[in-house]
């Protein structure tokens, strides 16, 4: 019998990926600040120049899928980021520190595209199960990266990053014996077949993705301005650090439960729900001035989140050609990076310049106009 990609070793692939990056980023300002005594300028200048190499890792990853061989693809991503990360325990100066963490990033944004394409290969599960895993795996690899290095950190930066590159080597090991497998693909459903390849499915992977990018804009927020909106409120930064560990507890436990919602709704209306209730968290925020109010924006977020963005590759893959999968599950990804670059510059202008309430009303507005052209454009061209 021809062998086949399996889920587990996709999902473990995905866990160590993301725990390894999870090690690095959220150490890059602090390290290049208070290690390496460069200016939060220099700092902001690093993060800016690891979100592009992401994006052109994101595109390059899709490429490779497409037009070289998969698995050849796959091992040499993942090869680059170890050997990158070894690097990085014995040259951790400045500036090669930036410069290495920026083949980190072209690495792991082709890994990650690289990834979401084998999984359009697994058929033990369909589409829509299999990227709800990866997108369970990449939290909990976060969850558990943002723990270790809180941990590795204040020990030595050259703990964290020997740690940092044992997970990258498990993952090589793991990529290696377990993703040479022939790349195919179970056809689409007959009620979608006209849809893939056409002009209209790809313009609709588009609207999805500039979807994603004004997400991925207001998400970022979470992770730069909030942290002094909640201190400014007069709660302690551990009232917005312990937000992260409930945003963790909640994908971990509640992530398994999200495939059952294939059997009352269709994969778009999943995807159009969950950024609905995602936006609508934004409009709470306005509100919220206790910890209390905070909690029941950030877990009304998650709830949005953990339902509409791990359905959005599997639409994706139902929308667009076998031989095209690379170059459009980078997409996604490319948006992604995109909102996170953009996010925290927009959100100091908006604050600096005006308040946190018409920050967080822009968010709600711009998520809800892309995704109403999204579900306007989607119910013209697709439903009779």
């Amino acid at each position: 019998m021809m062998k086949t990609m399996k889920l587990k070793w996709l999902f473990l692939a995905s866990l160590l990926n993301n725990t390894g990056s999870a090690l690095l980023w959220p150490l890059i300002t602090v390290y290049v600040h208070d290690y390496l005594h460069e200016s939060m300028t220099v700092a902001g200048i690093v993060m800016f120049f690891i979100s592009m190499a992401m994006m052109a890792g994101n595109y390059c990853g899709g490429w490779l899928f497409d037009h070289w061989r998969p698995y050849q693809a796959a091992v040499l991503t993942v090869l680059v980021a170890t050997l990158a990360t070894i690097l990085l325990i014995f040259f951790h100066g400045w500036p090669t520190f930036a410069l290495l963490l920026c083949l980190v990033s072209f690495a792991d944004g082709s890994s990650l595209t690289i990834i979401n394409a084998y999984g359009t290969a697994v058929t033990s599960r369909s589409t829509r199960y299999v990227f709800n895993a990866l997108y369970m795996a990449m939290n909990v690899g976060v969850v558990l990266g943002t723990l270790l290095v809180g941990v590795l950190l204040p020990i030595s930066p050259t703990l964290t990053f020997t740690v940092t590159a044992g997970a990258y080597l498990v993952f090589a090991v793991v990529v290696a014996l377990a993703f040479r497998v022939p790349v195919t693909k179970a056809q689409a459903p007959q009620s979608q077949a006209g849809q893939r390849s056409s002009q209209a499915g790809i313009h609709l992977v588009y609207a999805l993705c500039l979807c994603l990018l004004t997400v991925y804009l207001s998400y970022s927020l979470w992770e730069t301005v909030m942290a002094v909106r909640i201190t400014d409120a007069g709660l302690p930064f551990v009232a917005y650090s312990s937000l992260w560990t409930i945003n963790g507890v909640i994908i971990v436990v509640g992530q398994p439960l999200v495939p059952l919602l294939a059997k009352v709704m269709k994969l778009r209306t999943q995807i159009e729900l969950g950024i609905f209730v995602f936006a609508v968290s934004f409009l709470l925020l306005t509100f919220a001035h206790s910890f209390a109010m905070f909690v029941v924006a950030f877990v009304i977020l998650t709830l949005g989140e953990m339902t509409g963005l791990p359905a959005v590759p599997a639409y994706i893959d139902q929308l667009t050609d076998p031989s095209e999968t690379g170059k459009y599950q980078g997409l996604p990804n490319i948006a992604m990076s995109i909102g996170r670059a953009i996010g925290p510059f927009y959100g100091g202008l908006i604050v600096d310049r005006l308040n946190y309430e018409t920050l967080f009303v822009s968010a709600f507005g711009m998520i809800l106009v892309t995704l109403l052209y999204v579900a306007a454009y989607a119910r013209q061209k697709f439903v009779k």
